[in-house]
């Protein structure tokens, strides 16, 4: 994104306000930051992407608090370290979290409406849509699949997948963006 298309400050007031569109610009700007990070600390796409979703959900959660004298990008990174400790401090005590233990006090980070990689989705004929899907990795797939066909709400899919609704919400929006690139790039290819 150019300087003048994406004003960092004004996304994340619009970010703090509840706006979709924001969280959708920030995803975008930082996801590679972060994901990339991640990568080199990790060694495992996996535990990359993973510990990434969960920086953003968490990031989301707590915009609010977010001070605008600091660096967003340097905040991301902070919460994607604590992330990191944490997994590795669960694995070496090799404990199993069955519970979020949070509950659903946070829904509103991300609203139902639908965005423009909705649109894109919604208007490809099933048979080619589908092969699009298998395209992803089997956690966007599902997600994907409870989300647009079994036509759950962010609620109910966190209580299917047993994980926060704000993780939920960003794994969908990531979902949606590489379904909308990969359904672009069937199109052009």
């Amino acid at each position: 994104m150019s300087a003048t298309a994406f004003n960092l400050l004004e996304t994340i007031q619009q970010a703090k306000a509840g706006q979709q569109l924001a969280f959708s610009q920030l995803l975008d700007h930082f996801w590679n930051q972060v994901y990339g990070f991640q990568l080199q600390r990790t060694k495992n796409e996996n535990d990359a992407e993973d510990i990434t979703v969960q920086t953003f959900s968490k990031a989301f959660d707590k915009i609010a608090q977010f001070d605008e004298s600091y660096e967003f990008g340097t905040w991301l990174i902070a919460i994607s370290k604590n992330i990191h400790v944490d997994l590795i401090r669960k694995r070496k005590r090799n404990v199993l979290d069955e519970s979020d233990g949070k509950g659903d006090e946070v829904n509103s980070v991300l609203d139902d409406s639908p965005t423009a990689e909705d649109a894109l989705i919604t208007e490809q004929n099933l048979v080619s849509l589908l092969a699009d899907i298998k395209k992803l990795k089997p956690h966007y797939q599902k997600v994907i699949h409870l989300r647009f066909f079994n036509e759950m709400s962010y609620a109910e899919i966190a209580k299917e997948l047993n994980e926060p609704v704000n993780r939920v919400k960003v794994k969908l929006l990531r979902a949606k963006k590489l379904l909308a690139e990969i359904i672009t790039n069937s199109k052009e290819g």
